[in-house]
């Protein structure tokens, strides 16, 4: 799809003194920079494995019944079994990369894997989590346990919403307490006790075989915190106990292919050591896990916005107007430069927030969350923009901007919504002014 040529005549010293006009080389992802051989195989095998499985099993399950979509005969489980057996993530192999690695390596990953299918990148993505906490808790029971399930990451209950987000306290009605959630856990001799149901919103619920649970927790005295916060804790919950039921999966607007439904808990016991954060720790294991789910959410639906291009792109090409293809009208080259710019700028933002979390100074919400606002805000825009190009075809489920478009917008509410997630970012922004100006 991109215009290739190499430009010896910018290359040595006087990189930008040209004996003639060359045309742009551009990298699958455009404005590539310098990729290593096994960076580009990487990227190469992740977009094929996009381009030829995800891309034909998500259009699958985009139309299917919601409640089919998950039935031993879908599709999903073709594509749980290839992403499994392609080795693309690899928990060993990524845990033994080094942090600089990991900021190279995974955007390359996710881009692709999310130009495929945003759903479908996502949910395999928290299918993990569980797995993920067991093998970062060294614990090998706990690793036998939970290291081969299917997981999710239940963490947002009916009543709560966006209160989860936040778990300080700093966006409360001064004065108020946080409100009552419908999940709460005790322990009792060596067990840890679950009562309630989680939202609707759990993402890989329906199909999950463990969670990684973030719940209230009455610890004798009471789920409120003196400054009326509530206390959590995360557990590791595993689905073959008594105790645990499912409800039915969403019917939603976008990113149908993750699908996603309600947990319900009644007295289910688990052992006490499956705790993985108790009530002082969990508001910090929270806080890492939404900093890495916002940090992926901003490289993947960069991919999003990318396919959505990509597909202007080529149509604008093809489609005639006036006696000649779109492409040549003023107004459309225009348009698709700032869709050009657009996609550029979300991957600029979303890598750099992957060098800064992983580098030095430690990862942080404030920079997932600026990645994840922006870059699906702007997702938005462009999956809109290609929508308005392809004129009426792009209203109709013939063409893939309808569901690109429906994705896009979902993108703006999942793991945190856009506004409460600028909400806490402002708060963190105030906060270091403050401490660096002795305020």
């Amino acid at each position: 799809m991109f215009i290739t040529q190499n430009n010896d005549t910018a290359t040595g010293e006087n990189m930008f003194d040209f004996d003639e006009v060359p045309l742009p080389t551009l990298g699958l992802t455009g404005l590539d920079g310098a990729m290593s051989e096994e960076e580009l195989a990487i990227q190469d095998m992740a977009h094929r494995f996009a381009a030829e499985v995800m891309r034909p099993i998500a259009e699958k399950l985009d139309k299917m019944d919601h409640e089919a979509a998950i039935t031993e005969d879908s599709p999903i489980w073709e594509f749980l079994e290839k992403i499994e057996a392609s080795g693309l993530l690899d928990l060993a192999a990524i845990a033994g990369m080094s942090n600089e690695e990991k900021a190279r390596i995974i955007p390359i990953i996710f881009e692709e894997l999310a130009w495929g299918d945003s759903g479908l990148a996502m949910g395999y993505l928290v299918s993990k989590f569980p797995a993920f906490v067991a093998y970062g808790t060294g614990d090998a029971e706990l690793i036998e346990r939970f290291g081969n399930l299917r997981g999710c990451w239940a963490a947002t209950q009916p009543d709560r919403g966006c209160d989860l987000v936040d778990l300080d306290k700093t966006e409360c009605h001064p004065g108020e307490k946080h409100g009552r959630g419908n999940l709460v856990a005790r322990i009792e001799d060596d067990d840890i006790v679950i009562t309630g149901q989680t939202s609707a919103w759990v993402s890989g619920a329906p199909i999950a075989q463990s969670a990684l649970l973030y719940c209230q927790f009455d610890d004798g005295d009471g789920i409120y915190r003196e400054d009326g916060g509530l206390k959590y804790i995360a557990v590791l919950v595993p689905f073959d106990i008594p105790g645990v039921t499912k409800g039915k999966p969403l019917d939603k607007m976008g990113m149908r292919p993750l699908c996603q439904g309600e947990l319900y808990f009644d007295e289910a016991r688990v052992p006490l050591k499956y705790m993985v954060a108790n009530k002082e720790k969990c508001f910090g294991s929270f806080f890492g896990a939404l900093t890495f789910a916002n940090m992926e959410m901003g490289i993947s639906f960069t991919g999003v916005a990318r396919a959505a291009y990509e597909h202007a792109l080529a149509y604008v090409h093809e489609r005639k107007q006036g006696g000649t293809e779109i492409i040549n009208h003023q107004s459309v080259r225009s348009r698709l430069f700032k869709m050009h710019q657009k996609v550029e700028a979300c991957r600029a933002m979303a890598k750099r927030v992957f060098d800064y979390n992983y580098g030095p100074n430690g990862a942080h919400l404030l920079a997932s969350a600026t990645s994840k606002t922006y870059v699906t805000d702007t997702c938005v825009e462009v999956c809109s923009e290609a929508l308005q190009l392809f004129g009426g075809n792009g209203l109709t489920r013939e063409y893939p901007l309808e569901k690109l478009f429906r994705d896009a917008r979902a993108s703006q509410i999942a793991d945190g919504e856009n506004n409460m997630l600028g909400l806490k970012a402002a708060t963190w922004l105030s906060k270091a002014y403050k401490n660096k100006n002795d305020l």
